[in-house]
């Protein structure tokens, strides 16, 4: 029987895809590239867009002002942006992570990130708090998308 299970181990893994480096497809604007930042604005591997988690910062590269509610609408915009320069679009996205410097602001958040979506199916969604998000935001959110 222990035989049988190693040999149906080993059978099971040669038949399994292997993702190699030439998979992954690493997506940066040229901006991007410029600013020297240690990730890649997003990946796509077997046709899954993996977008970085974006702040509500502007092309300037600071943090709009307005709150929370003007923050999640720019990181989502940002998303956007880098899904266009790939084909995609914010009906591609199935995932998102948010995380936000204070839970307390998850209403006004989720308010902002629903209307983003119109009356689109919205993507599955985790959120959670954490502290330290880059330049002081408070709201980072991640993605998701399928390639079309």
């Amino acid at each position: 029987m222990k035989k049988l299970i190693i040999l149906l181990l080993i059978v099971t893994s040669c038949n399994s895809p292997q993702i190699s480096k030439k998979n992954i497809e690493h997506i940066n604007s040229d901006e991007h590239l410029t600013n020297d930042y240690p990730f890649s604005e997003a990946t796509i591997v077997n046709d899954i867009i993996y977008v970085s988690g974006q702040i509500g910062s502007s092309s300037n590269g600071e943090v709009v002002s307005g709150g929370i509610e003007a923050e999640t609408l720019q990181a989502l915009q940002n998303i956007e942006t880098i899904l266009k320069r790939i084909g995609g679009s914010k009906s591609d996205i199935f995932k998102c992570t948010c995380m936000l410097k204070d839970i307390n602001d998850w209403p006004s958040m989720s308010k902002t990130y629903k209307s983003f979506f119109d009356d689109l199916k919205l993507p599955s969604r985790s959120a959670f708090a954490g502290s330290g998000l880059a330049l002081g935001a408070l709201v980072e959110i991640e993605c998701l998308a399928i390639r079309n």
